[in-house]
Order: C-alpha cells, then structure tokens, then sequence
C-alpha cells in the first residue's frame, strides 16, 4: 500500500499512550488508520488482557469509516460484520464496537480494561464517553489512535490535546498533505468552503472560532443565487434558468413557531441526480400580522393554501379527471417537535392532497445542515427564486452566536429567522450524504 510523508511519519512517531491526527478532511488521516495501525495494533495485542474498542459517533459511522474501508482491504474473512453483541471481528480478535454520542452507548465498557481503543470522529463524542475512556485504558501497554476534524478552540478536545503533561503525540494534516488527491477536487473543494469557517477548519486543519454572517457568500450578493424557473428557455436570460420539467421533485418543510415567532413554509426542487438544488416558494406566516390567533384550522388552511400556490406556479401534474397520476410535488415535512399540529397538518394535507407524503423532520445536526448549505452554495448548486424572500432574508441575516464560548451554535435569539432555515433544512436533511459526500467525513 502506498502512503504519503504525513502518514508514514505517523506510523514512526506513533508510540505513545494517545496518539490523535487532526486536521483537513480528504487528509488521510483514517486511510492510515483503516490500512495500517488498527489491524497492526490489534494483532499486537493478540492474547494479552483487556478489551479491544472501536468508538465512533454511531455504529453507522463505524462500519462506514472504519469496518468497511478495512474489509476493502483485508477481505471480510478477516473484517467482520457488527453483530447483536456490538461486536466486530477484526483480525481474529474480537472488538466492541459503540456509539460515543451518549454515555448510555458505551455502558458494556464503563466497568472494563482496555488494551486498545480507536476513535473515529472524536470531537463529536460526548465528553463523559471521552473521560470514561481516559481511566480505562489501564494497562502498561494501552494505547489510543484516532482521528477528528477541528472545531471551536475551545472544545473539550482541543484542551486535552494542549496538555504537555499527558503522553499525547498529535499530528497535524491539511488538505495539501494528501498527495494522492487530484488536483482538481482539491481546488474544487477549497472553493466550496471558501470565506466560511469551514474553510479553516475542514481545509487547513485549524482549530477556528465561527464568528459572524454564517452564509457569507450568499449574504455579500444573493443576487449570485438568483434563478428564473419557466415553461421553456427565454431570451437573453438575467438569471440562471430552469424548466419546469427540470425539477424531477419538490419537497416542503414546515417548522412552527410560537405566539412571538412565525410559522415558515419552505418549498425546495431538485434537478435530476441532486445536481441543483432550488429555493422555490418560501412563505412566513407572523402571529402578530393575523387579526386573530393562529389555531390549527387555520394553520392547516394557510399551509394547504401555499401547497395549491406551489403546485400551481411549479409542479409538473398529470391528472386524469380528478385523478392525480403523477405530480413532482411529493413530500412534506414538519417540525417533530410538534405532535398535535403535525398531526393536524398532515390530516389536512392528505385531504387536499392525496398522493403527498407527510413526515416528521430528521432533525440532523444542525452544524452538519449548515455545513452541507454552505458547501452546495461555494459549488454554485444553490438557487433561489424570486417567490423565496423569507428564505432569502434568513440565509442573509443568519450569523453564529457570538456568546456562546465552547462550541458552533447558530444565533437564535429572535433576531434572524431561523425558523425559514429550519424549513429549507428539512427538505435536504435526509439526502445531504447524496448531495455532499464528506458532510461526515474526516
């Protein structure tokens, strides 16, 4: 197998109780591991006491950054699959392998010796997963490997890391350290992420604070974004175009708000293969404009009245008589937050609407949300229509909380619109590994 500079010198200087690479994703950080130091680790191991971990966010996660591009390697005779007792086997031994979001994930452990831990993604851990493991690695010849992508500066992570006092050795990576990656991704990517955080963090493997305008590119010039979407081609276009027939499915997210907020109703198209993805309707609904209370009836009347608004000026249909064939207005989803309306948006929906889907949001991370936006948005696969002003004034106004000192939270104080974002957001929240690859990669 072949191995750059940055991943060789791991495997030399890769002696110590704690030994953590952070920085760039598409890196190698996990390459070197998956390829070379687990199974190595593992075999070292083989018959001496203690348990073998893998811990990652989820189990997901595991097998798809760990298990899987291991067996690419090794074949499954040797790389397992995870089985009912969360265990793997991994060159002959067997290795539990858990969640790291909730101190509950890891409850077979808390009481056990560990002779050998890999972490995947360690700065989305739980802190109580982190300092559970610190006290069990026990024996003479435990050790840790792992990897992470940089967050806030001052994460609970970043602190252990800058503690001289604890046998760590810590590698830096950027996105330039991987020579095996084509030059053309490398500048694609750097222009995605450019003039955001992320680019910080995600390209040059810097541990920076989020501060200011979140969609800084969109919010310098959101007429950058503008599309037109129309029956067929115009003359000498101002705008980006689309057909009508391009958008091959629309989706509506509906977040509620309270008696001081703002009910949203977002409307979003793709083209075909997730290529662009469209602002199409976007409508804020403020308790303080209504002449009386917003209760569910009418609630489910103004939500279903901005479905017919959509359907109308952007779905294709095809009916026969009053039968509803195909129509690419397909999905609604709403905030899960909220059982009753929910359930009396979707009653109402189904009504008017037969053959519409209506979900409750995934509720996704929000930084992963974001991060995913920004990304389509550095792209040029971001669009908005004239008929998403509210969406256009959230994605503008949006900015990160400044007071909030050890993490990435978005500002949400009343003073932005954040329910608008959290519409959009759950349109794209379940396809966002189909739209952007690495949302969750290190």
């Amino acid at each position: 197998m072949q191995l750059s500079k940055k991943q060789n010198e791991y495997i030399v200087n890769a002696t110590h109780r704690w030994n953590i690479k952070s920085g760039a994703v598409r890196s190698g950080k996990s390459y070197v591991d998956t390829a070379f130091v687990v199974p190595f680790r593992i075999r070292e191991r083989t018959g001496k006491p203690g348990l073998n971990v893998i811990l990652g966010v989820s189990k997901e996660s595991i097998e798809r950054n760990v298990l899987q591009p291991m067996r690419e390697i090794y074949t499954e005779e040797l790389i397992g699959q995870i089985n009912n007792r969360n265990m793997a086997m991994v060159c002959g031994e067997e290795v539990y392998c858990l969640g790291a979001e909730k101190v509950s994930q890891v409850a077979k452990i808390q009481g056990a010796s560990i002779k050998y831990c890999y972490g995947d993604e360690i700065a989305k851990w739980n802190k109580e997963v982190f300092q559970m493991l610190k006290s069990r690695l026990d024996k003479p010849y435990s050790c840790f490997d792992g990897a992470c992508n940089p967050e806030h500066p001052t994460h609970w992570l970043k602190e252990f890391l800058d503690n001289d006092e604890l046998d760590i050795y810590l590698q830096r990576y950027t996105i330039f350290d991987n020579p095996f990656l084509p030059q053309e991704f490398v500048e694609q990517l750097c222009k995605e992420y450019e003039g955001t955080i992320y680019y910080d963090r995600l390209i040059l493997g810097l541990w920076k604070r989020a501060e200011g305008a979140i969609y800084k590119r969109f919010a310098d010039n959101p007429e950058k974004f503008r599309c037109e979407v129309l029956e067929g081609p115009a003359d000498n276009p101002e705008h980006k175009q689309f057909r009508k027939n391009d958008i091959v499915s629309i989706e509506i997210g509906l977040d509620f708000g309270g008696n001081q907020s703002g009910h949203s109703f977002v409307a979003r198209g793709y083209t075909d293969d997730y290529r662009d993805v469209i602002g199409i309707m976007s409508k804020r609904v403020m308790a303080k404009d209504q002449e009386k209370d917003i209760d569910s009836n009418m609630l489910d009347q103004l939500f279903c009245d901005f479905v017919q608004e959509v359907i109308d000026k952007y779905g294709v249909i095809v009916k026969h008589g009053d039968y509803v064939e195909y129509c690419n207005v397909g999905s609604v989803y709403y905030d899960n937050a909220e059982t009753v309306l929910g359930n009396s948006i979707r009653n109402a929906v189904e009504k008017r609407f037969p053959w519409i889907i209506v979900r409750k949001a995934k509720k996704a991370s929000i930084i992963d949300r974001i991060r995913c936006t920004v990304r389509l948005m550095g792209a040029g696969r971001f669009w908005i229509t004239e008929d998403c002003k509210s969406l256009q004034t959230a994605l503008s106004d949006a900015v990160w909380n400044k007071d909030v000192k050890d993490k990435d939270e978005r500002l949400d104080d009343g003073s932005t619109d954040i329910d608008s974002l959290d519409a959009f957001e759950y349109t794209i929240e379940r396809d966002m590994r189909d739209l952007i690859e690495e949302v969750e990669d290190v």
